[in-house]
């Protein structure tokens, strides 16, 4: 997935410490796809955090060039700290999205199924809730918040999955490429 537009997550006028680079540098993440970027300024561009930023194809008004992934080991504390909300928002503001996943969401393998993945989820909050979609789909967190028993916060649960999924490495990823 190509991303159009990505949020800055910190600005680094001077590049990282203790790299010989002095390349003005932000840290970004893409709305679509979450993915974690590295993006070089135009000469004399400044970013703010939390700006957005067009990354499409075509003339960029501020981003001279995408430098490439943004290694999670890099990322500042200020841009962990801004990740979090931004995940956070984007999960609320997708909710369909997820929805959908709990909706759709399969078994990867005889002995493990996708909701286990989700932090605070086992075998038997997977059981529920795929007995609970069997009658019909969910239709909203609140829905699959009443309608399974004892689930921790549906928005809450993919938010914390996706933070991880984007600061550690992980075997499966569900919702970042």
């Amino acid at each position: 997935m190509k991303e159009e537009t990505a949020i800055v997550l910190d600005f680094l006028p001077y590049g990282y410490p203790l790299e010989n680079k002095r390349v003005p540098l932000a840290q970004a993440i893409g709305v679509s796809g979450l993915t974690l970027l590295q993006l070089v300024p135009r000469r004399g561009e400044k970013f703010e955090v939390g700006e957005s930023a067009y990354i499409g194809d075509g003339k960029r008004e501020k981003v001279q060039y995408i430098l490439g992934r943004c290694p999670r080991e890099k990322l500042t504390e200020t841009a962990k700290v801004e990740l979090e909300g931004f995940v956070e928002n984007n999960v609320k503001e997708n909710e369909q999205r997820f929805v959908k996943f709990f909706n759709e969401a399969q078994a990867i393998n005889t002995r493990l199924h996708q909701f286990e993945l989700l932090p605070g989820l086992g075998k038997k909050h997977t059981g529920m809730i795929l007995k609970a979609r069997e009658d019909k789909d969910f239709e909203s967190f609140d829905d699959i918040k009443e309608r399974v028993h004892n689930m921790p916060s549906p928005d809450k649960t993919v938010a914390k999955r996706i933070m991880e999924e984007l600061t550690e490495i992980q075997r499966h990823n569900l919702f970042i490429s």
